[in-house]
């Protein structure tokens, strides 16, 4: 598998081994692993967080390690993360914890975990996570310092322009590309990106619609995804595997990093057409002119999930992230279209003239009722 640079750290495999599905023994973590070692991946991502994952990564590492397994030039890769708003102390005993779980004495990246509010960047770069990332980096206990984030495109803007991060981690999708300019920018200034799951929150493409595999023809949906990303230059992508068929896909793209060709290229725009052909008028552009709304209402976050539902048939999809909001904290929006008065405030704003109210109300209608699955952002 291609690698490319990931800010000052090792380089990583175009795809990343996301270990928050391997939970049921360390066996499964072992037989995963094998997988994607097989793959060509190299870079692993991992959290205290993900409940058992890092205790059955490093025995998993320590049983290839004791059979002289690795990937060539230069071994794994290892990302963990810490949650920010912790105190020094606690902090590095979090750290030392993880590194002891994994049975390594670095961690090659320590990402910041859910940089999600302003008060976590400030604790990033002036409290305690300031003093936190200072040790670690001055320690040897880890080679650079990133953050993942779910908050808003202006946090992640002024995160990146901190010069505090050399990676990030970001939801970037096909079907969800506003962050994509951010993204840029973090390459621009030769920081990492990893993208946040490109298959589960970007539509659930490992378990596309029927329409949407009719809209993506003649590629799978996922297949469209991931070249989307990698032809922009998205340092790594990550898979979260069960078992070694879920890296099917992503090892038969392991040499896959070259610009988009004529095929994709019509594809994709038959996915647009396809999309604005069925929602017409009231397609939401996501140009975000409608904010912001007096009662915190995240106009195009919904108007996104309503362009989904009806642009794609992903209705499954759209309700799951639409009944989330208000139960994931600071991970994910927490105010529904619901909370919408007819105020009437953000109309003169659209430059389509979207009967804004009216369609907030309709997503309430559509999507409210929708089964309920535990689908974190």
């Amino acid at each position: 598998m291609l690698r490319r640079s990931f800010g000052d750290g090792a380089d990583v495999s175009l795809f990343t081994l996301g270990t928050m599905r391997a939970l049921q023994s360390p066996e499964q973590m072992l037989q995963v692993l094998r997988a994607a070692l097989e793959a060509g991946i190299n870079h692993l991502e991992t959290a205290p967080a993900y409940g058992p994952a890092e205790a059955f990564l490093g025995k998993a590492l320590a049983q290839l390690s004791k059979e002289g397994v690795a990937p060539a030039d230069g071994g794994w890769v290892i990302t963990s993360k810490l949650l920010p708003g912790q105190s020094f102390l606690s902090g590095r005993e979090a750290l030392e914890s993880s590194l002891s779980r994994l049975g390594i004495n670095r961690l090659d990246n320590l990402a910041i975990h859910g940089l999600n509010l302003d008060s976590h960047l400030e604790w990033v770069l002036s409290g305690e996570g300031a003093r936190l990332i200072d040790w670690a980096l001055a320690s040897g206990k880890v080679r650079q310092v990133g953050f993942s984030s779910h908050g808003s495109n202006a946090l992640i803007e002024r995160a990146i322009a901190s010069d505090r991060f050399r990676f990030c981690c970001l939801h970037l999708h096909l079907l969800d590309p506003t962050r994509m300019p951010l993204a840029q920018q973090a390459l621009e200034r030769s920081m990492g990106v990893l993208a946040i799951s490109p298959a589960d929150k970007g539509g659930r493409l490992q378990a596309p619609s029927e329409q949407l595999k009719v809209d993506c023809s003649p590629f799978q949906p996922l297949q469209l995804a991931y070249r989307f990303l990698l032809a922009a230059g998205i340092s790594t992508l990550t898979v979260g595997a069960r078992s070694a068929a879920d890296l099917k896909l992503a090892r038969s793209l392991a040499a896959s990093e070259g610009p988009l060709d004529l095929e994709e290229q019509r594809a994709l725009t038959h996915l647009e057409q396809q999309r604005e052909s069925r929602l017409g008028h009231e397609l939401c552009g996501q140009c975000r002119a409608c904010l912001p709304c007096p009662n915190d209402v995240p106009i195009p976050e919904l108007l996104r999930l309503r362009n989904l539902a009806h642009g794609h048939d992903l209705m499954e999809f759209a309700g799951e992230r639409y009944n989330l909001i208000g139960r994931a904290g600071h991970w994910w929006e927490t105010v529904d279209a619901s909370q919408c008065d007819s105020c009437g405030d953000c109309l003169p704003r659209c430059p389509h003239q979207l009967p804004i109210p009216d369609l907030l109300a309709e997503t309430h209608r559509l999507l409210a009722a929708a089964p309920r699955r535990r689908l974190w952002g």
